[in-house]
């Protein structure tokens, strides 16, 4: 079975491309998560956030964007300890500023749902790409997200983060044509 090249890293790797991976999100909680762990993977390989997903999902309340925008000092403190997660005080401080961020866009929008799939016009982008080489790190539509997100408070979402978040979210699907989840995603949608 032909899959996208870095997928062939591992188990976590392979199932994460297999099962997730240009999938479309539409629940704002899993919108969250990528939110969180693409500011995060800055700078790393997407391989240690797999790693360390499940400590991100108990130290960050399972992503419950309400109980993050309230946390305090004391515990940026004690997610600064935790060895389950990228112990990065400008991310962990994004992570929170980012939730404040994303519960003023449900507010505006009702839901970060209808504000991100904007930039897509609601619909996935289905590239065709030959090989990985040929996949950008960011597209106009990735620019135009982070540019906004940007204005809205947001860290952590520059061009290259969001790029890699349309991806994960199915906004965008980047599997190179011979991968066996191009044909799967091609005419799928997934709520």
């Amino acid at each position: 079975m032909k899959r996208c090249d870095w997928a062939n890293g591992g188990a976590l790797e392979q199932s994460y491309h297999d099962h997730e991976w240009g999938v479309e999100i539409h629940y704002d909680r899993m919108l969250f998560e990528f939110l969180v762990l693409e500011g995060a993977q800055a700078g790393l390989s997407w391989s240690a956030i797999l790693r360390k997903r499940e400590g991100y999902r108990r130290a960050f309340d399972n992503f419950d964007v309400r109980k993050v925008s309230r946390y305090s000092e004391n515990t940026v403190s004690r997610l600064l300890t935790n060895p389950e997660i990228i112990r990065n005080r400008l991310k962990i401080n994004a992570a929170i500023t980012n939730a404040r961020a994303f519960l003023q866009v449900q507010k505006e929008f009702g839901s970060f749902d209808c504000y991100v799939w904007q930039f897509v016009h609601g619909k996935p982008i289905r590239n065709s790409w030959r090989k990985m080489a040929d996949i950008p790190s960011s597209t106009p539509e990735s620019v135009a997200m982070s540019k906004d997100l940007r204005k809205r408070g947001f860290k952590f979402v520059g061009p290259t983060i969001c790029y890699a978040f349309m991806q994960a979210v199915g906004m965008v699907n980047d599997h190179v044509v011979d991968c066996f989840r191009y044909r799967e995603l091609k005419n799928k949608r997934k709520a």
